[in-house]
C-alpha cells in the first residue's frame, strides 16, 4: 500500500470508529453520511431541558473520499464518495436482480466465498449485493460496481463483466476488509490474457489444472492453452485413435470436468494438436507416416506431408477434439517443422521439394508444401467456426503459396529460422497474441539460454508491445495485439514438481495480469505490489 492510501485507508477507520462510538451513545443515524440525532453533552448530563437539547445542532457523521479499491489487476476508473463502504455481515447476501437469473453460478460463488448467503431472485435489503445484467455499449467483459447506502450493486452488459466485477469484491474485501465507496468503471484493455500450459512433455493431474484456473479467474484472466501433443507424449484421452494416447493422460471425464470449470469461470480453454512438427508421441504408432531424409534416417517428430494418409490422420484428431472444445479457439501449431531446418532443405528431402513444385509451381519450395499444409488443416477445421492460430515462426516470408490471412499469430520469438519481425506480421494485417520468450517463456530446467522469469521483471518492463526482445513496437499497431499468455513448456519435465511450477508462476501471472488488464503504468512499486498479491491471490 502507497503511503498516500494508507493515509486514507486509516482516516476511513478512524471515522468508522467514531461513527461506532457515536452510536452506542444514542445515536440514530440512518444512513453514510446523513445527520445523527446524538444527545448534546448538556443533556445527557441533566443540566439542561429537553427543549435546549432539541435547539443543540446534532453532530454529522463525516467520512473522508474513499480510496480507490485494492487488488490486481487494479481497477482502471473509480469515482470517489464519501461513506463507509460494505464489508460482509450476518444480514449480508447476494442477490440476482429480475431478469438476470444467468448470473446465479456467479452469485453462488461470490456468496461462498464471502461467507454470506445466497438469496436468489430476490429484491436487494441494506447490506446486500446485487448482480444484474444491464444492456450499454461497454464490451462483454466491463462491468460497474456501485457502492453505496450500505450496499453493493454490480452490473455489466454480460455475464463476464459482472463475474470480473464480483472479483473485484472478493479481492477488495481480501485486501483491506472493505469495499470503498463509490463507482468503479472498469474493462479490459486486451481481449485475450491467460496462461499456456504443455501438458504434452509433463503430466499435470486435473486437480492441479482446475487450481490454476481459480488462481487464473481471480486475476481476470479468461485463455487456458493446453499444448497436448508433442514428440514426448499425447495426453488426453483419444476415441478415434486410442493407440497414441500416453499412459498418464487426461480422460475425457477430466477434460469434460475442466471444461465446465472453464465456462463458470469465463476461461475459453484453447487446444493444441502440433502439426506438422511436434508429432513424435503419434507417429510412434504410425511409423510409416514418419518423415526421413534422403538417407533414409527419420526425422524427429516430423510427419510425412506427402502422403495422404498424414493428411487424414491429423484430420481426424483435429475433428474430433473440435467437437469436444467447443471454444472459439483453436490452436493449429505449424512450428518447427525439422525438415526446413537444414542448410538445404530440398536437397535432404528431395520427395517432398518434387511435389512442391509439382502442385504449386517450378519456383515452389519445401517451405510451400508446409505453408499448404497448415491452410489445409484450417479448412478442414471451417465448418467448426474457430479463430485459428499458429506459432510465429511456422510463417514464412514471401513463397509461393500464402498462409491464410485469417491465421491469428502467437508470437513467441525471432530465435528459430523462418522467424520473422513482428512488424512483418502486423504490416500484413495480423492480429498477434503475445508471448514473448524473453517475458513469458517458463521452460522446465531452463535450457537454451532460458531463465525463469520474474513477476519484477515483467511488472517493470514489459507491456504487450514488447513482442520480441526487451523492444516495443510502435504504438500504431497496438489495436492489432490482442493480448498475451505466460506460458510453461516442459522441456525437462521432472526440473520442478507441479507444486514449483504452481509457485513459480504465480507473480509472473499477477503481473501479465495488471499488464494486460490496466494500460497505465502501475502505481505500486514492485515490493507494494507484491505485498498485495499475498493478500489476494492466496487460496480461499
Amino acid at each position: 500500500m502507497s503511503p498516500s492510501k494508507g493515509a486514507r485507508a486509516a482516516g476511513a477507520v478512524v471515522a468508522l470508529a467514531a461513527a461506532v462510538s457515536l452510536s452506542a451513545c444514542g445515536s440514530t443515524g440512518t444512513g453514510s453520511g446523513s445527520p445523527g440525532d446524538a444527545r448534546s453533552p448538556a443533556s445527557a448530563s441533566g443540566q439542561a431541558d429537553q427543549s435546549a437539547a432539541s435547539a443543540t445542532p446534532s453532530p454529522t457523521r463525516s467520512y473522508p473520499l474513499s480510496s480507490t479499491p485494492r487488488g490486481i489487476p487494479s481497477v482502471r476508473k473509480h469515482e470517489a464518495a464519501r461513506g463507509p463502504g460494505w464489508k460482509p455481515a450476518s444480514n449480508s447476501g447476494v442477490v440476482i436482480a429480475k431478469g438476470s437469473e444467468g448470473l446465479a453460478d456467479e452469485g453462488k460463488l461470490l456468496a461462498k466465498e464471502l461467507k454470506i448467503g445466497y438469496r436468489g431472485v430476490v429484491a436487494a435489503r441494506p447490506g446486500d449485493v446485487e448482480l444484474a445484467l444491464k444492456g450499454g455499449s461497454g464490451s462483454a467483459e466491463s462491468y460497474t460496481l456501485n457502492t453505496s447506502g450500505g450496499r453493493v450493486r454490480i452490473t455489466g452488459p454480460d455475464q463476464a463483466g459482472v463475474f470480473y466485477g464480483t472479483r473485484t469484491l472478493k479481492q477488495s474485501i481480501r485486501a483491506d476488509g472493505v469495499m470503498p465507496e463509490g463507482v468503479v468503471q472498469d474493462s479490459p484493455a486486451r481481449p485475450q490474457r491467460g496462461l499456456n500450459l504443455d501438458i504434452a512433455r509433463k503430466y499435470y493431474t486435473p486437480g492441479w489444472i482446475e487450481a490454476r484456473m481459480r488462481e487464473m479467474a481471480d486475476l481476470k484472466l479468461n485463455q487456458l492453452g493446453l499444448h497436448f501433443s508433442d514428440d514426448q507424449g499425447f495426453r488426453i484421452e483419444s476415441r478415434t485413435h486410442p493407440e497414441i494416447v500416453s499412459p498418464q493422460h487426461l480422460s475425457r471425464a477430466d477434460v469434460l470436468k475442466i471444461l465446465e470449470l472453464g465456462e463458470q469461470l469465463h476461461i475459453t480453454v484453447v487446444p493444441e494438436i502440433d502439426s506438422p512438427g511436434h508429432l513424435g508421441a503419434v507417429l510412434r504408432a504410425y511409423p510409416s507416416l514418419q518423415l526421413r531424409n534422403v538417407n533414409g534416417v527419420p526425422t524427429k517428430g516430423a510427419i510425412d506431408i506427402s502422403q495422404p494418409a498424414a493428411a487424414k490422420l491429423i484430420d481426424e484428431l483435429d475433428r474430433e477434439f473440435a467437437q469436444l472444445f467447443k471454444g472459439r479457439y483453436w490452436n493449429l501449431g505449424a512450428d518447427e517443422y525439422q525438415a526446413l531446418v537444414v542448410p538445404d532443405p530440398e536437397a535432404s528431402y528431395p520427395k517432398l521439394a518434387k511435389l512442391a513444385v509439382q502442385k504449386y509451381g517450378p519456383n515452389a519450395t519445401l517451405q510451400d508444401l508446409t505453408t499448404a499444409w497448415t491452410n489445409d488443416r484450417a479448412a478442414a477445421l471451417a465448418p467448426y467456426k474457430k479463430t485459428l492460430k499458429v506459432w510465429n515462426d511456422g510463417l514464412f516470408r514471401g513463397g509461393v503459396v500464402k498462409a491464410d490471412p485469417a491465421l491469428e499469430v502467437q508470437y513467441w520469438t525471432g530465435r528459430e529460422i523462418g522467424a520473422r519481425p513482428p512488424e512483418e506480421y502486423l504490416n500484413e494485417g495480423r492480429k498477434v497474441v503475445n508471448f514473448n520468450d524473453e517475458y513469458l517463456y517458463y521452460v522446465l530446467g531452463q535450457p537454451n539460454n532460458f531463465i525463469y522469469p520474474t513477476g519484477k521483471r515483467i511488472y517493470e518492463q514489459w507491456t504487450p508491445l514488447v513482442l520480441r526482445g526487451t523492444t516495443p513496437v510502435p504504438e500504431r499497431y497496438s489495436k492489432q495485439i490482442q493480448g498475451g499468455l505466460f506460458a510453461v513448456w516442459g522441456d525437462f519435465p521432472n526440473a520442478q514438481t507441479q507444486d514449483q511450477v504452481a509457485n513459480g508462476i504465480r507473480l509472473p501471472l499477477a503481473a501479465v495480469s495488471q499488464k494486460l488488464w490496466n494500460p497505465a503504468e502501475p502505481t505500486l512499486s514492485w515490493s507494494a505490489f507484491q505485498s498485495l498479491a499475498a493478500k489476494v491471490t492466496s487460496a480461499g
